[in-house]
């Protein structure tokens, strides 16, 4: 059965008492609202009523069996809601209430462009999604673009799902603006094993198209004071998954071994070089001339290094893939070396069928390695092409020191800042933290190579609290001692 003809975009998705799942999302802005109790079959029902000028709609229904549709994707309108009747086809009230909009003038990372730079467009918001704990009602919302490196969420609270809301002093509460991926916004909040939130959002990719992405999943939590945060420390580095027990969503401390590493390949089609598969950039990246079984990625570790896991970032480049169609499937192998002479096989994907766009592969039995070599066998695209091939482990040598001279400064534009430190030179980069307290560094920005960031999110009225870590492939530092600026 195809219930959206012109696809579906932003659907809602509400599990009601585990019993029946509801979604909504038609591009048009009118749709029915669609429930099943077999989500695995697929055996999907239509609710016979249009509920209509909804975009990014989030259906939710409270604990009193009270139905909201909250909606909204504009840089001029609020977010809004109504009520809907549950036992009457979830017929829609008359009155709409507006709950709040963007205040970009106060809350910088709201502003619009990459970094937050351009101040001509003002910012959209979007992705309404309610998530109740505590009995407080936490509204999050998507801000200031799709595209950006700045995409992230934020959030309002109240007492009651139509408020009156206020917002969050520790926003934007899902931001990830730096390392290889980048963004987290447009995101929806779920309870998943030992009771723990998650948080899943979008990564801006935007290469092919503005809003081409990836989705993430980051452990969320709600402190002593109410306040919801979610973890995007490392984000793009290996993290366990919500079944491991006593670990979940925290990072493995497996460091990235291939950065900026000596690499070699098989060919180069036209600009799209290989070094570009060590750039920490998922919006360069490597073209072969060809997708066949002589296509291979040789990266120098140039030290021995304990290999843990890699990770393969296959590129759409003019691929004219749309969805998941029958018979996309990647297969591949993956060999590894300490003198370049004798190779054992370190990942086996020869007899794989499976569609693997983005591949992560943990070793069963971590391995010595210096030589990592990728050979292709096929890829459903026209050639070879991926973003990056990043290995993750242990270096032998030492992590760097406690980074010194960490200095905050404010601009007159109190949403901005600049922070500056020494730089070192035994060091891949350098994770800023930063937050309202010296407790609450909820949020981070991964700085490759640069002793430097300019930081324009914050609050025109809130004071800060910053610390900074260097890394490198064999750990992180100390954290510095966290200082205020007011």
């Amino acid at each position: 059965e195809k219930w959206y003809f012109q696809g579906s975009n932003a659907p809602a998705a509400h599990n009601y008492k585990d019993l029946v799942l509801y979604v909504a999302g038609d591009p048009s802005g009118s749709m029915s609202i669609l429930y099943t109790d077999n989500p695995k079959k697929g055996d999907w029902k239509a609710v016979p009523l249009i509920l209509s000028d909804l975009q990014d709609p989030a259906l939710f229904i409270d604990d009193d069996d009270k139905a909201y549709m909250f909606w909204g994707s504009s840089n001029v309108y609020p977010l809004r809601a109504r009520t809907l009747d549950k036992n009457d086809l979830f017929r829609p009230s008359k009155q709409i209430y507006e709950l709040f909009n963007l205040d970009g003038s106060k809350h910088g990372w709201e502003r619009f462009g990459e970094n937050h730079g351009d101040t001509v467009i003002e910012g959209y918001m979007e992705g309404a999604w309610l998530t109740k704990h505590n009995n407080t009602y936490y509204m999050q919302y998507a801000a200031p673009g799709t595209e950006f490196n700045v995409y992230g969420d934020g959030v309002y609270m109240s007492k009651s799902p139509l408020g009156p809301y206020r917002y969050a002093p520790n926003n934007p509460v899902s931001y990830k603006p730096g390392g290889f991926m980048n963004g987290a916004g447009h995101g929806s909040t779920v309870v998943g094993p030992e009771n723990k939130h998650w948080h899943f959002a979008t990564m801006a990719l935007s290469v092919n198209m503005n809003w081409e992405r990836r989705i993430c999943m980051f452990l969320t939590g709600f402190d002593k004071e109410g306040l919801m945060y979610t973890d995007t420390t490392f984000g793009d580095y290996p993290h366990y998954a919500p079944a491991v027990a006593g670990k979940m969503g925290t990072f493995t401390g497996w460091m990235l071994l291939s950065y900026k590493k000596p690499v070699q390949v098989s060919s180069t089609y036209e600009r799209y070089r290989g070094e570009h598969l060590v750039d920490e950039n998922v919006k360069t990246f490597w073209v072969a001339e060809k997708n066949d079984g002589q296509q291979w990625i040789e990266i120098d570790l140039v030290n021995t290094s304990t290999v843990n896991a890699i990770q393969i970032n296959y590129h759409d480049f003019q691929s004219n893939i749309f969805g998941k169609k029958p018979g996309l499937y990647h297969r591949y192998f993956i060999e590894a070396s300490l003198d370049r002479k004798t190779w054992w096989v370190l990942v086996d994907r020869k007899t794989s069928y499976k569609d693997v766009p983005n591949d992560y592969i943990e070793i069963g039995t971590p391995r010595m390695v210096r030589y990592v070599r990728y050979r292709n066998i096929h890829v459903p695209t026209p050639r070879l092409a991926m973003s990056d091939l990043r290995v993750f482990g242990r270096g032998r040598g030492r992590s760097p020191r406690k980074v010194t001279n960490l200095l905050v400064r404010r601009y007159q534009d109190r949403r901005d800042a600049i922070i500056t430190w020494e730089q070192q030179t035994n060091c891949q980069g350098y994770n800023v933290l930063w937050g309202i307290a010296p407790n609450k560094l909820y949020s981070s920005w991964l700085v490759y190579d640069k002793n430097f960031l300019q930081l324009k999110s914050l609050t025109v009225d809130q004071s800060y609290y910053f610390a900074v870590e260097a890394f490198n492939e064999n750990g992180v530092s100390e954290r510095t001692s966290t200082i205020k600026c007011s």
